[in-house]
């Protein structure tokens, strides 16, 4: 009995050990790149150089990733290195809080990129359709900053209401989440109440891949427009908002892919009330694979941001140039 216990203590502390090692490359990758994103486009912005419409989202979708990220990311790092139940329950508050108000805004914003590109690229000509093209790039800032301040009163109001139905329950359990421990009440009130929360997020989601399919059916239809383009320089080039329709795409994708997987296994952990060593981690790390993986997403397949980085590297080398206004390229 004492080998097989040794053996799995040897395993436990091997897989806290993968777990780390992958919770800190996820986080500190993923929040590099995201702080590359808001560096680069506050730069350029303060700079004085024109930025599309498409990248305050990007911006605001950096914003929310970072959070996600630290907010999660950091202390799973540190359970998976050692430490344990590290927060107290105010702690513990806080950090659900910033994350799931994160979350949300990450989630919401991946979806009205979405709509916005239905709106930047429809064909549709009747006078309203046009009207909304026209003006939809001034809502931008006021949308997202609508969204962080109606997530962040929807999330006070859903953590009080759940610690009133944790207070008035006796039937209670246990979240053991590893940095720190949350109770919350097994009663199918509190259930009804969780799933009724979590329909918003559903909306989204299913918005998401509609709007994906239709904008797959538009590139299908413009790629058949231009085959009637004899002009080989003419079929190489894209415009911009084809590009950029191609990117969300794969944005979206990413999202939708992840959140799905993550989805059964958190499902699986409130219904069956089940405790693995690999099961929490691996929801956890699901959750943040987007967060992690997006502004590369970003940087690979949008061409129009790497382009920003050339210009302002460029200039900053011709500042520092011996012979200013003379390129050192």
């Amino acid at each position: 009995s004492e080998n097989i216990s040794t053996s799995v203590s040897e395993k436990t502390v091997f897989l806290d050990l993968v777990l780390g090692i992958a919770f800190f490359i996820q986080t500190g990758a993923g929040t590099l790149g995201n702080f590359f994103l808001l560096c680069l486009f506050t730069i350029t912005f303060f700079n004085g150089n024109r930025l599309r419409s498409i990248d305050s989202i990007f911006f605001y979708l950096a914003l929310a990733n970072s959070i996600v990220l630290i907010s999660k990311g950091v202390p799973q790092t540190m359970v998976s290195l050692g430490l344990k139940c590290f927060l107290d329950n105010v702690g513990c508050k806080v950090i659900h809080f910033l994350h799931r108000v994160a979350r949300n805004v990450s989630l919401t914003i991946t979806c009205f990129l979405s709509g916005f590109q239905i709106i930047t690229i429809s064909p549709f000509t009747f006078s309203i359709w046009s009207n909304l093209k026209a003006q939809a790039s001034n809502y931008i800032v006021p949308f997202c900053l609508f969204c962080w301040i109606l997530h962040i009163l929807i999330n006070v109001h859903v953590l009080g209401n759940m610690h009133k139905f944790t207070e008035r329950s006796n039937n209670t359990r246990v979240w053991n989440i590893g940095f720190c421990s949350q109770f919350s009440s097994s009663s199918l009130k509190v259930s009804r109440f969780l799933i009724l929360s979590s329909i918003p997020d559903f909306l989204c989601v299913g918005f998401m891949v509609i709007a994906s399919n239709y904008l797959v059916l538009l590139l299908q239809r413009h790629h058949q427009q231009v085959q009637y383009i004899h002009s080989s320089s003419h079929l190489s080039r894209r415009s911009p908002e084809i590009k950029a329709t191609y990117t969300i795409l794969v944005l979206v994708s990413t999202y939708v892919s992840f959140y799905s997987a993550n989805s059964v296994l958190s499902f699986y952990l409130f219904i069956f009330d089940k405790y693995y060593v690999w099961l929490m981690p691996t929801s956890a790390f699901l959750a943040a694979c987007f967060p992690a993986i997006s502004p590369f997403v970003l940087l690979s397949s949008d061409s129009h941001i790497l382009q920003l980085f050339y210009s302002l590297w460029k200039k900053k080398r011709s500042q520092h140039s011996p012979f200013p206004g003379c390129s050192l390229d």
